[in-house]
């Protein structure tokens, strides 16, 4: 599955983002610092978001569209639908865009030629709140594969919601010929 979780020393505090509970995560997040809160941005990733939250001590802010409190992420809302309701953090002074499922680096989720692609079932409406951050990110992590840094940061999550749409015909292809 790819799956990625992310640390984030934030705000005086270390975040974790959408955890899995393994062999040497207690020793890695306090290496960072002390833990300040879980957060679970998509309504059915459950991971081991409470687990962790109950050892740690720290609350579990779940899809928290009503922000992240003494964090300095703004909460966007990636996507909001009846069975789908997904969270992503923007981070401002560093540039980072945090997402669960709707943005992905893993192969199931980009066409040929994407370095970033737009979750299979989100490619004719991409979510489109991602893109309003207000600046470049200079990375854009994600809950499937590892995440983009740098200048391409920016244009590749401006190219995987431009053409999420456009190019469905060429992810469906990658699929038949079992490039997945």
């Amino acid at each position: 599955m790819e799956r990625a979780s992310h640390a984030l020393l934030a705000g005086g505090g270390v975040w974790l983002i959408d955890p899995v509970d393994a062999e040497g995560v207690e020793e890695r997040v306090h290496a960072l610092g002390k833990p300040a809160g879980v957060v679970q941005l998509l309504d059915r990733h459950n991971r081991d978001c409470a687990f962790l939250a109950s050892g740690f001590g720290v609350p579990l802010l779940r899809v928290p569209f009503e922000g992240v409190p003494g964090s300095p992420f703004k909460v966007l809302r990636a996507v909001d639908r009846l069975r789908w309701r997904e969270a992503a953090l923007w981070w401002p002074e560093e540039a980072v865009l945090v997402c669960a499922d709707a943005l992905g680096t893993a192969p199931y989720f980009r066409a040929g030629g994407e370095s970033l692609g737009v979750h299979p079932l989100l490619r004719l409406t991409p979510p489109r709140p991602l893109r309003t951050v207000g600046s470049d990110p200079q990375h854009v992590l994600c809950g499937h594969g590892a995440g983009i840094h740098g200048d391409g940061a920016a244009l590749a999550l401006d190219e995987a919601l431009a053409t999420a749409r456009s190019r469905i015909p060429r992810y469906l292809t990658g699929l038949v010929r079992g490039r997945r």
